[in-house]
């Protein structure tokens, strides 16, 4: 296992802790507001501490983008992108979806790839060109071929800012089109979870490069692609990110790309 990950596994793992002490006591919990649905608590806050302090002191010149804290050492050439809590509605409400998500981009090529969801004590890891694993099982995309067969994941806006209305109606297109659509609310976990080979596919908007950036890696060591809704390689930036193995991938693109912003 390369050492870079091995360090992030243990940010991980530190961040789950500090996630499944706080699960014990969600009363005492307390909450702010960032904006309309969007929600931060001390634990996203304690836990994306436990995280930088265990990778700076490892590597003190890389740069760090992080969900509640920002941008650190900006122009560093190694960049941890971290969301210290992915799901924290869920995670306030008791309801067992949610995850660390950490990547590590080089030179703005992701090399580096954890999703740990403490929940269930799952591991999933990448390195670019050494493939995905699920603890120590080596993981691939789902052979699905027909998108009418497909289970995807996808997300719902939760901001005022974003289009609802055209969301619904790519929701309903999309759910005329497959076996089943869910929502679980954790996007770095909805695509682990394609990489795992749980779900055929995944789409969202809106999303910010700490969702998508270790998630995505997963997908395309597991033998998937990932992009914009029109199959475009900038998902990163652009927002929005669709997944799946390669045939079910064009068939999205089909589907999507009507709505694509990017």
């Amino acid at each position: 296992m390369h050492p870079m990950l091995n360090v992030a596994i243990k940010a991980a793992r530190r961040a789950g802790n500090v996630i499944n002490r706080a699960s014990l006591n969600l009363e005492r919990l307390q909450v702010d507001r960032k904006q309309h649905n969007d929600f931060v608590t001390e634990v996203d806050k304690a836990a994306e501490e436990a995280i930088i302090e265990i990778l700076s002191d490892a590597y003190p010149t890389h740069g760090f983008l992080a969900e509640e804290t920002g941008e650190h050492n900006p122009g560093a050439e190694s960049v941890w992108i971290i969301d210290p809590l992915d799901g924290t509605t869920n995670f306030i409400h008791g309801f067992p979806q949610y995850a660390v998500s950490i990547a590590l981009s080089v030179a703005g090529v992701t090399q580096q790839a954890v999703v740990y969801d403490p929940n269930r004590d799952e591991l999933f890891t990448a390195t670019r060109g050494s493939g995905t694993y699920l603890d120590r099982r080596r993981l691939r995309v789902a052979g699905q071929t027909r998108l009418s067969s497909c289970l995807l994941g996808t997300g719902f806006p939760y901001r005022e800012d974003q289009d609802l209305q055209t969301y619904l109606k790519m929701f309903a297109d999309m759910t005329a089109q497959c076996a089943g659509l869910r929502r679980p609310g954790a996007a770095s976990l909805d695509l682990a979870y394609v990489a795992a080979g749980r779900y055929d596919g995944f789409f969202e908007s809106g999303l910010k490069p700490w969702d998508m950036a270790a998630g995505a890696l997963l997908i395309t060591e597991a033998g998937g692609l990932v992009g914009t809704y029109s199959g475009e390689e900038n998902y990163l930036n652009s927002g929005e990110i669709m997944a799946g193995n390669p045939r079910i991938f064009a068939q999205l693109a089909q589907q999507l790309a009507k709505y694509s912003k990017a």
